[in-house]
């Protein structure tokens, strides 16, 4: 029977809620947990109270579940005993007063600005690999992308012309984001090449890999992880670094929040705010670093 309720509640998870495919495989493996645990009880799902829930709660705290993943836990159950209740498969709503846990803000990790440059200038050579990742890089800082949609990008969803680039994202929400002109030089420099190729095996992607198809997020990482080495850039740098950098300088130079969090692609702007506390972490520590008194 939890079986077909968890079958019900991903179909609405995908087609009501819109959430991604990752999102929805944490909630399943969430709930598989949850089952687990009502088997060992010996409890069915209509006869659920709140303690069962906070003693199984309690008891992945002391598994040592980390406080980030005790939040999503909580909001997969809160969300599954909503649907059953709704759909008047179960009588109450046992999940309702379970309230989340505060969990510290943790800062994303950044490039300097001049880290940025650093890591562009090191991505030199006329060979069509070299020119794909700058152009690639230098779209990542411009945009904000998270690098699936990066290595996702199709190339009827590029505009040059207007200097625009379509993007869906998370639970397929589109948005427009701008370019910027020095992420259009390199994109058009990589498009003068990329149009004379002979092979290519998946003609609507961008970004090709060596073989013509769909360049993958792995190897994207790797070449990142290469140049940030040849700039000598001591910290650990992902594509994600990437994203959170453009957010924290788009701040920096006076950015509205609202704006940034459209670029970004946030459903909610809280998301978004935790770049105003970076920015703000930062300049403490210029304080400290510069103020004769700091």
């Amino acid at each position: 029977m939890e079986e077909a309720y968890l079958n019900e509640f991903t179909s609405y998870l995908t087609a009501e809620k819109g959430l991604s495919k990752n999102t929805i495989i944490s909630y399943k493996s969430d709930l598989k947990h949850y089952f687990k645990y009502l088997k060992k009880i010996k409890k069915r799902l209509n006869s659920i109270q709140h303690q069962d829930i906070t003693e199984f709660l309690w008891q992945k705290k002391t598994d040592g579940l980390k406080p980030r993943s005790l939040c999503r836990m909580i909001e997969t159950l809160r969300q599954f005993h909503k649907f059953l209740n709704a759909e008047g498969y179960v009588s109450q709503d046992p999940s309702a007063d379970v309230v989340l846990p505060r969990v510290p803000v943790k800062l994303p990790n950044l490039l300097t600005q001049d880290e940025v440059e650093h890591l562009l200038n090191a991505i030199s050579g006329e060979k069509e690999r070299d020119i794909r990742n700058r152009a690639m890089i230098e779209l990542i800082y411009a945009t904000g992308l998270r690098v699936s949609e990066l290595v996702g990008l199709k190339l009827q969803n590029l505009n040059l012309d207007l200097g625009f680039v379509r993007i869906i994202g998370k639970g397929n929400k589109e948005r427009l984001v701008p370019l910027g002109k020095i992420a259009k030089k390199y994109l058009q420099k990589y498009l003068e090449i990329r149009n004379k190729r002979k092979k290519i095996i998946d003609n609507s992607a961008l970004f090709l890999s060596k073989l013509g198809r769909s360049l993958s997020r792995i190897e994207f990482w790797r070449q990142l992880k290469n140049y940030s080495k040849k700039a000598n850039i001591s910290k650990r740098i992902t594509p994600h670094t990437l994203r959170h950098s453009f957010a924290s300088h788009m701040l920096a130079h006076g950015a509205d929040l609202r704006f940034v969090q459209e670029m970004l692609g946030h459903s909610s702007i809280s998301t978004t705010q935790i770049y105003t506390h970076v920015n703000k972490e930062r300049l403490k520590e210029l304080h400290k670093k510069y103020h004769p008194r700091g």
